[in-house]
Formats: C-alpha cells, sequence, structure tokens
C-alpha cells in the first residue's frame, strides 16, 4: 500500500491543480494562455501542477489566497434587498 502513495500523490496534484487552472479567470492567469497551462498541467505530471501553483496565478497582497471578487451579504444586511422588498410591498400596496 506505502508503494502506492507517491503515484497517488501525483495524482491527486495533477488534479487539483487542473480544476484550480478551470475554476481561475482568465484576467488572474499569469504568463501562458490558459489552455497552454491546462497542457503543461496534463502533460508534465510533476512539474505542471507545481508551476502553475506557484507561478501560472495571481495571489493578493493579503493572505497570498485570490483576491475575493465579491462578498456575499446575509439579505437582511443588504440594502439593495430590502430596497426591494419594499418596492414589492408597494406595488402590491398599489394594485389593492
Amino acid at each position: 500500500m506505502l508503494r502506492y502513495l507517491p503515484f497517488l500523490l501525483i495524482i491527486a496534484l495533477t488534479i487539483y491543480a487542473f480544476i484550480d487552472c478551470l475554476n481561475t479567470p482568465e484576467e488572474e492567469v499569469k504568463h501562458l494562455p490558459k489552455v497552454v497551462w491546462v497542457i503543461i498541467i496534463l502533460l508534465f505530471s510533476i512539474v505542471g501542477p507545481v508551476v502553475w501553483l506557484f507561478a501560472g496565478r495571481q495571489r493578493s497582497a493579503v493572505g497570498g489566497g485570490r483576491s475575493r471578487r465579491t462578498q456575499w451579504i446575509a439579505p437582511d444586511d443588504n440594502p439593495e434587498f430590502l430596497r426591494s422588498l419594499n418596492e414589492d410591498r408597494d406595488k402590491d400596496r398599489d394594485k389593492d
């Protein structure tokens, strides 16, 4: 069982890098087009995923992870949602 571990780790790293590359928006991909990164990840099973993780995508300055494009807000705190409720209520009152 232990002899299969390196092989499984390489496959897991390749799958992770492949899915991460596919889910990364085009504007966050560095140095090469996204299609080329996918080919590199799939053809070079050890080097490709490692290079993608360290050089292929942009990192935000805070925390080293990806930057958040949008932040989810609970409906109770979302002013747009509350405004839409008021508009719907006003429309219902005008109908009656």
